[in-house]
């Protein structure tokens, strides 16, 4: 055996059980021709090293949606002396889950099922006679609990000596067939709501869901901003200035505090000593900015998302909100790129898969793009007006909201095409496996390092190659007059709009030292968050939604950007 291959439905603990098998080090991969994402890890079979393969959810081997397409090719391409295959069923929810199960048995591959969330079903008055659906199913069933690691060890012993099914599923008759494994194996006794369970019926009520909704936003944003201003106060900002600022000015010295490579590496110094916002030298600004500034935004804010994933609650903020995202011309499940994409617009382009129609993906990719400011964006705008309090910072975001909601309204009146209602599963309210979270909170910290660092030292970098040869001057020159007509912003400023379509939160830091007043950081704020995608982002919606699709959208971002910032202009 060379391989492991984890199927199963949405929201069955596929990650916990992938997080359990494997050891830290994991890769998140596209699969090949796609965008779809898998994870891939390895654990440890008889002193051999075994590939894990977490493959996307999937409800039947009839795949509807891209990542559907992925689950079945991975299990088409396995072969039956390499690979063993992982099943995995949620067993408060067996007669959903089997029909996944039936089509699994049936192609011959050595096969465990594994019943998860074991220690729920008694709460909900479900018993399961594991090994009469062993026997039924003619393969290894194995009860467990991901979040506390109960059956897990049974698991990996069995995967020793796991085998094909003799099981066989004529397709006319596989409803049929799962009514009788369920009358053999599974009891349902009458039981009582739970308060938990009350609350999860309150949560996506109509009316009482609001207030829900609108107090778990408010508390997670409070508790983003408290962590990353605490890492920022507490541990970035004194390792910079104690330790990394006395090394820079050593530097300095060295390259007698002036000339091409002092501007390059350390940049300008202001009144003598290292400004980490002003000076823009690689070594300052651009460690700073990505490391000091925005890094410690992304964890907390990664930190809630995930939990808020893992415990459940996305899926109800989806159905909430699916009213108001039809004005819009998208499904409720629009919310989650919206949510992604205030961590980074890379994955919010990548989520838009989830919507299924081309007019509900480009309507998502496009005004995620405009109106929704990552959080390295927002975390330099807090930076910038956070010292003005909600005068500064609520027209920000004020301005922000109403672009997404007009511009979506509009788009949704004049993009051809359907809006389908929505369909999701609502899985039940769980407490997130922390191992399994922090895991995921590393991947999407290590690609943000990954992806962001190389583009915030290439955009200082060109920064200030540009100004050394006067490029930037010249150009200020001759489009200074329009931007300033247009958007009262000095021409100082076009070196942001530049560079913004490499590093947003680096154009936004480069408005720092301009002196602007209030409404013109106010106007630079938003119109830079809107005028186009840094080019991760573009690269991804070019992949996402095809050159046409993207060529429209980037005409959509440029006009409706210069056009607000003009309103702005007149306001201020």
């Amino acid at each position: 055996m060379k391989r492991i291959l984890l199927m199963g439905n949405p929201n069955v603990g596929k990650s916990a059980i992938f997080t359990r098998l494997t050891n830290v080090r994991v890769i998140v991969s596209n699969y090949p021709g796609t965008t779809v994402e898998f994870t891939r890890g390895a654990m440890r079979l008889n002193g051999q090293k075994v590939e894990v393969i977490d493959a996307p959810g999937t409800y039947s081997l009839e795949p509807m949606v891209p990542a559907e397409k992925v689950a079945v090719q991975l299990l088409q391409k396995s072969d039956p002396e390499e690979t063993v295959i992982i099943n995995i069923i949620d067993s408060t929810n067996l007669e959903r889950n089997l029909n996944l199960t039936l089509q699994i048995l049936s192609k011959g591959l050595p096969t465990i099922v594994v019943l998860n969330f074991w220690d729920e079903i008694a709460h909900r008055g479900i018993s399961i006679k594991a090994n009469e659906l062993s026997d039924l199913l003619d393969a290894r069933v194995v009860p467990t609990v991901a979040i506390t690691g109960m059956g897990i060890k049974e698991l990996k012993e069995s995967l020793i000596n796991a085998r094909p099914s003799s099981f066989r599923l004529q397709e006319d008759s596989k409803w049929i067939t799962i009514g009788k494994i369920l009358n053999e194996t599974q009891t349902v006794k009458h039981h009582h709501h739970t308060l938990l369970q009350g609350l999860q019926e309150v949560s996506t009520h109509p009316v009482a869901g609001f207030p829900i909704a609108i107090i778990v936003l408010f508390v997670s944003f409070f508790i983003i901003r408290f962590i990353g201003e605490g890492l920022i106060s507490w541990i970035f900002n004194p390792l910079f200035e104690k330790l990394w600022a006395p090394v820079l000015m050593k530097i300095s010295v060295l390259l007698n505090h002036s000339g091409f490579w002092h501007d390059i590496f350390i940049g300008k110094l202001v009144n003598g000593e290292i400004d980490f916002f002003q000076s823009f030298g690689i070594l300052s600004t651009g460690l700073y900015i990505p490391i000091a500034a925005v890094l410690p935004y992304i964890f907390s804010f990664y930190l809630i998302l995930s939990f808020l994933e893992d415990s459940g609650y996305l899926p109800r903020l989806a159905i909430l909100l699916d009213r108001l995202m039809h004005q819009i011309g998208i499904h409720g499940m629009g919310i989650i790129p919206m949510m992604l994409g205030l961590g980074c617009n890379v994955p919010g382009a990548l989520a838009t898969r989830i919507m299924e129609t081309r007019k509900e993906r480009f309507i998502s990719a496009t005004i995620m793009a405009i109106a929704v400011p990552c959080m390295a964006q927002i975390a330099m705008i807090f930076g910038l007006l956070g010292k003005f309090g909600f005068k500064g910072l609520a027209p920000v975001f004020g301005t922000l909201f109403v672009v997404w909601l007009i511009l979506g309204k509009i788009m949704s009146i004049f993009v051809r095409g359907e809006s389908p209602e929505i369909f999701t599963e609502i899985p039940p309210y769980r407490f997130p496996y922390f191992t399994s979270l922090f895991k995921k909170v590393w991947m999407r910290i290590y690609w943000f390092l990954k992806e962001a660092l190389p583009f915030v030292l290439i955009g200082v970098f060109i920064v200030n190659f540009l100004y050394s040869l006067g490029i930037i001057d010249f150009l200020s020159r001759i489009f200074g007059p329009i931007i300033s007509k247009i958007l009262g912003l000095p021409s100082a400023a076009i070196a942001a709009l530049l560079i913004g379509f490499l590093r947003k939160d680096v154009a936004i830091g480069m408005l720092a030292p301009l002196g602007l007043s209030i409404g013109q950081l106010v106007t630079a704020s938003v119109v830079l968050t809107m005028y186009f995608p840094c080019v991760a982002t573009f690269v991804v919606l070019i992949r996402e939604l095809g050159f046409l699709d993207m060529l429209k959208a980037a005409i959509i971002m440029i006009l409706s950007a210069f056009f607000v910032g003009w309103v702005l202009n007149l306001i201020y």
